[in-house]
């Protein structure tokens, strides 16, 4: 049950997805509120710390993911419209680059003053010794169109799920939802 089978994702995958699913639109939100706060208001460095935080705790979570991807089975994709399915494993591989440079730019953005990034005051990551010109405007515009990028890319993927689900009636929503063990 925890590990992916030919018919269906096992639980790893399945929290991963969604624990990722959830990350980034709360992430969106959040980044969205961040953006109309002033230096003066109360919650600017809190709401600021806290997305900092979630985005490097992603970027570790999108590694797990990206490693159990690439060494575990994947379910044989439903439906026999090959090119949908190869849309879909597009799509798919590009909302992993997507997230890539989102996390990347982010921490560029946060480390273009040399200081380290405190995680859930846990611990920091380093600041790296190198600063390019204008690099949190750069890095603070790719974050941001390529956040709204991905969300296109979420948007689009649920409904996807939707559609699987309640006109094509097959089974692909609901084995991302719960494992099948396999007889």
């Amino acid at each position: 049950m925890f590990k992916n089978t030919p018919l269906s994702y096992g639980l790893v995958a399945i929290i991963l997805h969604w624990l990722m699913a959830f990350t980034v639109i709360g992430l969106f939100g959040l980044g969205l509120y961040m953006v109309e706060l002033t230096y003066y208001d109360s919650w600017y460095k809190g709401s600021l710390d806290l997305h900092k935080s979630i985005g490097i705790t992603l970027a570790a979570i999108l590694i797990f993911r990206i490693l159990w991807r690439v060494f575990s089975k994947q379910p044989k994709p439903l439906g026999t419209n090959t090119k949908v399915n190869q849309l879909a494993h597009t799509a798919h591989i590009a909302m992993y680059i997507l997230l890539a440079v989102i996390v990347v730019a982010g921490y560029l953005i946060s480390t273009a003053d040399g200081r380290p990034i405190e995680v859930f005051t846990l611990f920091n990551v380093s600041a790296l010794d190198f600063v390019f010109d204008d690099q949190a405007d750069i890095a603070g515009k790719v974050h941001y169109y390529g956040a709204c990028i991905l969300i296109g890319f979420v948007v689009l993927h649920a409904l996807g799920a939707l559609k699987h689900h309640f006109i094509d009636k097959d089974k692909t929503l609901t084995r991302m939802i719960t494992p099948v063990k396999e007889d």
